[in-house]
């Protein structure tokens, strides 16, 4: 008689088979759809910015002097405001700066954690408020400063809009729901579209001084910024009339779910791979001292859940006559 026992079984063979099984159970769990994917590449981003946050620079007096530098200019209530954040962070930066680094490690592995996803994205609706506030001063936007091009309206408010539009619970479009999901793609990108009109971006030499401002760490990408900085050098507003019109109709066209939507969506990414490139060079993240990637990944992570909710098109499903024979 033929033995059946497991002990004849090569262990090689079982050591293989409980492999095999791994990926698709970590898929299953962390990209089970695309909204669940979208969870895992937000809790992935905000532990990258928790471990730019635990950089010695951050527990350096530089990090409260890049807090301070965003105050003059602005407000009053703004710039008071920031100066207290600046200066009590100051007091005891070793606790705080901690603090802040681990609340970003808790909304991530909270966001990779089924359970906690709810809690994890309400976390980060007060902490994004929080950094928009004191961290980026509303990215700007009270000192018509701010550009598309540098990562306006602020990265990461972004974050918080994405984290709306994927809350669990079954409902498309997380709390906003599908038109609240478009409508406010359509509101953030029409700000865009108004922020590249003002004279900080659409300067004859606006375009090309802010390429030359922005963060590198890397020859290659320098080269790449350089060139791009003297293509736009003298032609600012041709270029920002172009980005804005472009950034009007992907606003639009995505908010009213038009017929090139998806089309829209990938131009969307297309522009943020290039801000992210010449105009945020990574967020800074190769040249030290950044605190996150900046504003374009997240934008492109809203792009495909916005993506995700825009069909090619509506099926109509033709439900046969019972009178015709």
């Amino acid at each position: 008689m033929m033995s059946t026992s497991s002990s004849r079984v090569p262990a090689g063979y079982v050591a293989s088979t409980k492999r095999s099984r791994v990926g698709p159970s970590l898929r299953a769990y962390f990209f089970a759809d695309g909204m669940r994917g979208a969870q895992t590449v937000l809790g992935l981003i905000w532990l990258l910015d928790a471990g730019l946050q635990f950089q010695s620079f951050m527990y350096s007096r530089g990090f409260i002097q890049m807090l301070a530098a965003m105050a003059p200019g602005q407000p009053h209530w703004l710039t008071s405001s920031i100066d207290w954040g600046a200066n009590t962070a100051a007091g005891n930066l070793g606790i705080f700066n901690t603090g802040f680094a681990l609340i970003q490690v808790v909304i991530g592995v909270g966001l990779l954690y089924r359970r906690t996803v709810k809690q994890a994205l309400l976390l980060s609706f007060v902490w994004a408020f929080f950094v928009w506030w004191f961290g980026e001063a509303f990215g700007m936007l009270f000192m018509n400063m701010a550009s598309p091009l540098t990562g306006a309206p602020g990265g990461v408010i972004i974050y918080a809009l994405v984290g709306l539009v994927i809350w669990p619970g079954g409902n498309p479009g997380g709390l906003l729901g599908i038109r609240g999901a478009r409508v406010m793609w359509a509101a953030v990108w029409l700000l865009m579209a108004y922020l590249w009109l003002l004279q900080s971006s659409a300067g004859g030499n606006a375009i090309h001084d802010m390429i030359n401002a922005a963060p590198s760490g890397m020859s290659w990408l320098s080269s790449l910024q350089d060139g791009f900085a003297s293509i736009t050098n003298g032609n600012g507003f041709v270029f920002a009339a172009i980005l804005s019109a472009l950034s009007a109709a992907i606003g639009i066209g995505v908010g009213v779910n038009g017929r090139l939507a998806k089309d829209l969506l990938a131009l969307s990414v297309v522009l943020n791979v290039l801000y992210w490139l010449v105009g945020q060079g990574f967020g800074g993240i190769f040249q030290g001292g950044a605190t996150d990637p900046n504003s374009a990944p997240l934008f492109i992570l809203l792009a495909y859940v916005l993506y995700e909710l825009t069909p090619y098109r509506v099926q109509t499903i033709v439900t046969p006559d019972a009178s015709v024979p």
